[in-house]
């Protein structure tokens, strides 16, 4: 895959796919964070690692929402970069998530996500 020269756009359609998709998932990560901090049992030590995670992860996820919704956005090099910090954080919220479901399975945190 070659890259993309310095003035090279993409189609306006594509990009708004793209938006969406970021937004709703976005969203997911929004809710998912919301609803175990609302949960009204006890932090403990191990719950840092994950809420850090998923935080760091949401915040990439944020960037990349507002990156896409810029003018210059349709640049192909702005958007792939985009693309791949969005990944990034969504790894990076999956990886939190595994770690506190993990916590949740074993019994070592005082956050439960699985009821």
């Amino acid at each position: 895959m070659t890259e993309p020269g310095p003035e090279e756009k993409i189609d306006a359609t594509f990009r708004n796919g793209s938006l969406t998709a970021a937004g709703i998932i976005l969203g997911f990560s929004l809710s998912f964070i919301s609803r175990w901090v609302s949960n009204p049992n006890d932090w403990s030590r191990i719950d840092i690692l994950p809420m850090l995670l998923l935080t760091v992860g949401i915040a990439l996820q944020v960037k990349v929402f507002a990156d896409l919704l810029a003018r210059d956005s349709l640049i192909a090099a702005k958007y792939d970069r985009s693309r791949r910090l969005f990944l990034i954080g969504l790894s990076i919220v999956a990886i939190g998530i595994a770690i506190a479901l993990v916590n949740d399975i074993l019994g070592m945190g005082k956050m439960p996500m699985l009821g």
